[in-house]
């Protein structure tokens, strides 16, 4: 790759809409599930293993589940995106908003 199509795929990287929204991690064996908010999406799941991996998550029932089973056993699934064009407070806001309706919904933690 040349310098040129370089500059242009990292400017593409950086023009991109990321899809922000909510996720839900299942526990299959158990049913349990953890619902949380990310600002991307499409990046999330590495985040979530990364940390629940490492002993970091902040959420303590879902590093407690983890440690206790197979990472095979977790799945993270898209519950909902939300408004691209949203942005700063009201994307921030519209995101805690939509977590606690589903955390409520589903009867779920939040991650």
């Amino acid at each position: 790759m040349n310098t040129i199509d370089r500059k242009a795929a990292i400017s593409a990287y950086k023009e991109r809409k990321a899809p922000a929204g909510i996720y839900i991690v299942r526990l299959a064996p158990t049913g349990q599930t953890w619902v949380g908010r990310a600002g991307d999406l499409d990046k999330i799941q590495n985040r979530v293993w990364f940390t629940l991996q490492h002993g970091s998550h902040v959420s303590r029932s879902l590093q407690a589940a983890w440690n206790a089973n197979r990472a095979e056993d977790f799945v993270l699934e898209r519950l909902e995106e939300i408004d691209e064009e949203l942005s700063g407070y009201l994307r921030d806001r519209t995101l805690k908003d939509r977590l606690i309706h589903w955390a409520f919904e589903l009867g779920a933690e939040t991650a």
